[in-house]
């Protein structure tokens, strides 16, 4: 399958709509996140070890907003890197049927399947969950509306096994005007170092300015409290994009 690169805010768009994930990003997404994420292929890797690490038999791992499917596969090579618990499986769900279909496509050129990975397209706020051990939303919760956003912390936690974990990764901002504005240049910095020029990086934000909203740590982690989680760590920082791990007991 070919991987093209991003050069959707390349040239001037006058009006510019609100970003959405249909098939144009779907031909560049692999590109765009190399390229977008500082820490992006870290965050991942690491999240399917430690996926890995926490998943119990008989129970699901689910990637919640999948897209194509990259955490997924992360969760599966950390399995098979380890002793692989009796009955587990992985679950995708994503709400772009473009991001699903090629996701699917992607599965079904495995060759190992020792560990079963099905893929459902859907809202990740009504589609119900159970006997999780792993939940991951790798920048997802996001973009999600605000005033939802706890009631799915509590779905999340409501579907996690005893000794389950939550993996999150998001965007963040910051309380303190100074380390915004220092996170945030640095970010760009970070943009205009792997090629994107001035014009594709004010396009972008614009296309994202009330599509994504992002939430503080602190927020993050009170909701992660509320929920019943027990504990909650940064493990991973870079600039203004961080992941998380929050324990259940």
């Amino acid at each position: 399958m070919s991987q093209q690169q991003d050069k959707l805010f390349a040239e001037p768009l006058g009006d510019i709509s609100e970003f959405r994930f249909d098939q144009g990003v779907v031909d560049v997404f692999p590109d765009m996140l190399q390229r977008s994420i500082p820490g992006y292929q870290s965050i991942i890797a690491q999240s399917g070890l430690l996926a890995a690490k926490y998943a119990q038999a008989n129970t699901t791992l689910y990637d919640l907003g999948c897209s194509l499917g990259a955490t997924s596969l992360a969760m599966l090579n950390g399995l098979y890197t380890s002793n692989i618990p009796e009955n587990v499986s992985i679950a995708g769900i994503d709400n772009s049927a473009a991001m699903l279909k090629r996701c699917q496509s992607i599965v079904d050129s495995l060759d190992d399947q020792r560990v079963p990975i099905s893929l459902e397209l859907g809202d990740i706020s009504s589609t119900p969950l159970e006997n999780a051990s792993v939940i991951a939303l790798n920048f997802t919760l996001q973009f999600i509306a605000p005033e939802q956003r706890m009631l799915m912390m509590q779905k999340v936690a409501d579907a996690l096994v005893p000794g389950g974990v939550m993996i999150l990764s998001e965007k963040i901002r910051f309380d303190d005007p100074r380390l915004e504005k220092l996170h945030t240049d640095m970010y760009y910095n970070f943009k205009g170092l792997n090629g994107y020029s001035e014009l594709e990086i004010s396009q972008k934000r614009t296309a994202l300015e009330n599509v994504l909203i992002p939430d503080t740590i602190a927020e993050h982690q009170q909701r992660m409290q509320t929920a019943g989680f027990s504990t909650s760590t940064v493990w991973f920082q870079c600039f203004n994009f961080v992941s998380l791990i929050a324990l259940r007991n």
